[in-house]
């Protein structure tokens, strides 16, 4: 399955600009061949923009859902995307799939929240695997901070994730994270991941981009550099298949030991 990963912060502060840079990146990936689309972390409504956060949160089927579902349809293409999500009056940090066909095929909520900004404006959720089918491989949803929690990927590991979509919002000085432990997550957990950063500063962070999709293997399929960019690689089952196959790090697995990370 071909992935795009679309490196942008398009325009904090305007999903209406948000839309249509996720259109027209929509456009240009479909046209490569490429089946699901992931943008990053906050995407809809960008992610350091203060009280705005509440003001534009929505509901998972909001309007912002919608538009999202018609530019899956329109180009034929699944879509993965971050935004602030509305629960009565709770707001989460989250991540959406929306198939070809505009279904909503999951809503993630992020679990570890990230320094006092994200906790001053949201509620951590509770669901540490969420799941969707999609061309033929188990999609999961994490975001950001949650990745580098080893626990959390290999929970997602052993409840069958092929690919691992992460949006993220990844900024200076931690750059290592996309750079070295992303591919060492993909590694030791048997599976694809795809970590879709935000470039550029915005308000007192600096994102780094380097956005990347990490296979079984360690070894990077595609990895952007540090300005907006739009970079594809194709997830392939049957590497994947023959990857899990070799490595024996989930055969080998001695639960019972393991007690004390609880």
């Amino acid at each position: 399955m071909r992935t795009a990963l679309l490196q942008s912060s398009g325009r904090p502060g305007s999903v209406e600009a948000n839309l249509k840079v996720l259109d027209e990146a929509a456009a240009s990936a479909a046209a490569a061949g490429a089946a699901l689309l992931a943008a990053p972390e906050m995407f809809l409504t960008g992610y350091a923009i203060g009280d705005d956060i509440a003001r534009l949160a929505e509901e998972a089927d909001g309007e912002g859902a919608d538009a999202v579902a018609e530019i899956a349809v329109r180009h034929g293409l699944a879509v993965a995307y971050g935004y602030p999500e509305r629960s009565g009056d709770t707001v989460f940090n989250s991540a959406q799939l929306i198939s070809a066909d505009g279904t909503r095929l999951a809503n993630y909520r992020k679990t570890h929240l990230f320094g006092c900004f994200e906790r001053d404006h949201f509620t951590p959720g509770e669901q540490p695997v969420v799941q969707a089918e999609l061309g033929g491989l188990r999609v999961g949803l994490m975001i950001c901070y949650d990745v580098e929690f080893p626990e959390n990927v290999r929970t997602h590991a052993l409840a069958g994730t092929d690919l691992l979509l992460v949006p993220t919002a990844q900024m200076h000085p931690f750059q290592f994270v996309a750079e070295s432990l992303v591919p060492v997550r993909a590694w030791e957990s048997q599976m694809y991941v795809a970590y879709v950063n935000r470039v550029g500063q915005e308000g007192e962070f600096d994102f780094v981009g380097l956005s990347v999709l990490a296979g079984p293997d360690g070894v990077a399929r595609a990895r952007a550099g540090r300005g907006a960019e739009l970079v594809l690689a194709d997830v392939d089952p049957a590497f994947l298949a023959a990857s899990r196959e070799a490595n024996p790090y989930l055969k080998d697995r001695r639960p019972g030991l393991y007690g004390s990370l609880v």
